[in-house]
């Protein structure tokens, strides 16, 4: 269970702890698990470092300690300090984007490695932590029936207990097909507000229903205990609408997003390098109007994941559901 003060038991020689998420795992206090493939890969220097504070902060300022998780030196560190956000930052796409597939290798061989969805998810639960806060995860690729192309954080999600709130999966794949894979999985996806609405990241509204609906961080937290009280070793997705007022420019996001997909199919980019060169080219043809959601949609997930991990913390302390 996250926030156990059993955590040491899963420690592993790999992990290095940063004092702040060491004491407060240690004293059953709310953490916030947080990737790195946002700061390496999501948005320039030191507009990306500038972010990762302030999302961290939004962390602190509701009641959680923030674990920002990257591959330095042969360690997994859960926990950041400045001088490390800065390194990562500034390596920008020069830091190798690490999922569990590539833990390992990047560890073994000292490199620098930014953990993705799936990454982040298996060193948080190696730590124990069990809320994780990201932007959007990734999924079944547009073509896949054709690519195979189907992104790890699914498969994690249904292996690996750890809760993702985040603003569902970008519209750049095929939706109707990552909730179907998911389903497969037996990975829980609650729609978290007054709608059901499945999010599309940009978009509050992919047109798809969520299997659940939660509003509240107390419903959720109940759900991610009742899950390892059963010992059911699924993560589950708490898909959060972006904040009202960035959504009113998702319409001009989507044409972006369907001229991107298109230059990206005529250029023949595939697999890991897609959704990079997605992103980045759908901020080119949005003026910026994509980065300003995407850190804002990051922002408000991360004040809703640390209202979930000091509502579960509280309830593991009292030893109840209630």
């Amino acid at each position: 269970m996250s926030q156990s003060r059993h955590y040491s038991s899963r420690l592993s020689s790999c992990l290095s702890i940063s004092p702040a998420v060491r004491d407060a795992l240690a004293n059953g206090a709310p953490v916030v698990a947080l990737e790195s493939t946002i700061i390496s890969h999501g948005m320039p220097y030191p507009q990306n470092v500038e972010t990762a504070r302030q999302v961290e902060l939004i962390v602190k300022e509701n009641g959680a300690t923030p674990a920002t998780i990257a591959l330095i030196d042969g360690k997994i560190h859960v926990g950041l300090g400045d001088a490390e956000l800065e390194h990562l930052g500034k390596s920008g796409k020069s830091a190798i984007k690490a999922s569990r597939r590539d833990m390992a290798t990047v560890l073994s061989q000292r490199l620098l490695g930014a953990t993705t969805v799936s990454g982040t998810m298996v060193a948080a639960h190696m730590a124990g932590i069990a809320v994780f806060a990201t932007g959007g995860i990734g999924g079944v690729h547009r073509g896949a029936e054709l690519t195979m192309d189907v992104s790890a954080d699914l498969t994690e999600l249904g292996r690996t207990p750890v809760a993702v709130v985040c603003a569902g999966a970008k519209s750049i794949l095929d939706l109707p097909k990552t909730l179907e894979f998911l389903e497969t999985q037996g990975v829980p996806v609650v729609a978290y507000g007054e709608s059901r609405q499945f999010p599309a990241f940009f978009s509050p509204d992919s047109g798809l229903l969520a299997p659940w609906s939660m509003q509240t961080p107390q419903q959720v937290a109940r759900l991610i205990k009742t899950n390892t009280e059963l010992g059911l070793m699924t993560g589950q997705i708490i898909a959060v609408p972006i904040p009202n007022e960035y959504a009113e420019s998702s319409a001009e996001i989507e044409r972006a997003i369907d001229i991107a997909v298109r230059e990206s199919e005529e250029m023949g980019i595939k697999g890991k390098e897609c959704t990079p060169f997605l992103l980045q080219r759908i901020v080119e043809l949005t003026g910026g109007a994509s980065l300003t959601a995407n850190i804002a949609l990051v922002k408000n997930n991360a004040r809703v994941a640390s209202q979930i991990s000091l509502s579960l913390a509280s309830m593991v302390s009292k030893g109840s559901l209630s």
